[in-house]
């Protein structure tokens, strides 16, 4: 069964989309159960991509997760915050004008793992081919193939292995 009958996206009963008109959705894409996306501005997922259960994904502004992206159990995605160290204060409770919000894109590239319970800020890059550890919090742009802890890059990813295996998949008749 798929909730919400999107062509090429498996859905659950507690998968929750909100926004779905603001989203472009690619094929071969899973969203597990109590997974939460609310879409307020224009998102992507592209193809080949699963979203593990107790994800939520939110913020306000523009999300692209490019191809072949892992998003893990219990990510935060956000787009945007509130940021409490001038002058904001308060909540979505309270009208914007007394809230210093900070509403930034985000993109993931192509062939991504973000490790579970890992937090992606506002304003954040995440290069292709980059593995992000689990209960990671990434608050700066990463650069492709790098595996990360948080921040702080500890590996390069086999770069030529995943491409290689990547052509061995389209060459099999799969296609993006």
């Amino acid at each position: 069964m798929s909730k919400y009958k999107i062509e090429g996206v498996k859905t659950f009963e507690f998968t929750k989309i909100i926004g779905i008109e603001n989203i472009n959705f690619g094929k071969n894409i899973i969203i597990d159960d109590f997974t939460l996306i609310y879409a307020t501005a224009p998102m992507k997922i592209g193809n080949y991509v699963h979203i593990a259960n107790f994800t939520s994904i939110t913020g306000g502004a523009e999300l692209i997760i490019d191809d072949f992206v892992a998003i893990s159990q219990g990510c935060r995605i956000l787009t945007g915050t509130d940021d409490f160290i001038d002058w904001g204060f308060g909540n979505s409770t309270i009208d914007e004008k007394y809230r210093n919000t900070k509403r930034k894109p985000v993109k993931i590239g192509k062939f991504c793992i973000i490790g579970a319970n890992s937090v992606v800020l506002p304003g954040v890059t995440i290069g292709k081919g980059a593995t992000v550890g689990a209960c990671s919090v990434v608050t700066k742009d990463l650069e492709p193939w790098g595996i990360y802890i948080g921040n702080k890059k500890i590996k390069e990813r086999n770069k030529v292995d995943v491409l290689k295996t990547y052509h061995t998949f389209l060459q099999e008749g799969r296609d993006e």
